[in-house]
């Protein structure tokens, strides 16, 4: 069973591809080790955008790119250099230093269109739920795509405060 508020694609349920309508999960395949290597599922055709079968409600959409032309990609995603609004006051003698965030930047790797990967380095994108993002002016080849996030979707700096 999913933990409660898992609104993605589980047995039995349903959410919405985007740009493809309704699908509903039927049956998972897992490999010797038990990783996931297919899915097996339903797309309801009227379901599709624009059509009336689109107006049901389901639990979340799934923004995806075609397996097929999928292009892997160095996803870097920063964010705060601190881990406190003003790291030079406290009272407790800690420096700047000790307030450094972690997690400041994270590289992931993801999947984009083959458009993306083609894009001129400092072309900017929104990647769905995520942010904003540019092609790295250094690294960024169409063989080997980078993306450096430049802006959040959501600022989560009230929810760490």
């Amino acid at each position: 069973m999913p933990p409660p508020g898992f609104k993605r694609l589980t047995v039995g349920g349903e959410v919405r591809l985007r740009g493809a309508g309704i699908v509903r999960c039927d049956a998972v395949v897992k490999d010797a080790r038990g990783e996931i290597v297919e899915l097996h599922g339903t797309l309801d055709p009227a379901s599709r955008p624009g059509m009336e079968g689109a107006n049901r409600k389901v639990k979340g959409t799934i923004h995806w790119v075609s397996a097929k032309h999928a292009v892997p990609a160095e996803i870097r995603l920063y964010d705060r250099l601190f881990t406190v609004p003003d790291p030079d006051t406290d009272e407790d003698g800690k420096t700047y230093r000790d307030y450094l965030n972690p997690d400041s930047r994270r590289v992931v790797t993801g999947y984009v269109e083959p458009a993306a990967a083609q894009a001129a380095p400092e072309t900017s994108f929104q990647f769905e739920r995520l942010g904003y993002f540019v092609a790295d002016r250094y690294d960024h080849r169409s063989d080997a795509p980078v993306f450096n996030r430049s802006v959040t979707l959501r600022d989560t700096w009230l929810q760490k405060v």
